[in-house]
């Protein structure tokens, strides 16, 4: 089993509230639960308007397939009309 977390550091421009920012992050993490099957959560910047911390976790049998999926999620992140990824990181855990 091979795993990773990654930690998508998203701004997201012209937020005047945080009401505001909650609607916009909700497509966000319905996307990448329910589309790209992964769990995710907001895990930082919880009071601030215009930034976000998500983190995501996912697990795959080969690590091939888990490359596959990290760069799939960094591809989406980086075409987000809503927001712009500021940052991402990527830890990986190997269990053998």
């Amino acid at each position: 089993m091979h795993a990773a977390a990654l930690l998508l550091e998203l701004r997201l421009p012209d937020c005047s509230s945080l009401k505001e920012k909650r609607r916009r992050l909700r497509p966000l993490l319905d996307h990448l639960r329910r589309r790209m099957e992964l769990s995710a959560s907001e895990v930082d910047h919880h009071d601030a308007w215009q930034r976000t911390s998500i983190g995501v976790a996912v697990v795959a049998p080969q690590a091939g397939r888990l490359d596959e999926i990290v760069e799939r999620i960094r591809r989406w992140a980086l075409e987000l009309d809503d927001a712009e990824l500021v940052d991402i990181d990527i830890g990986h855990v190997e269990m053998s």
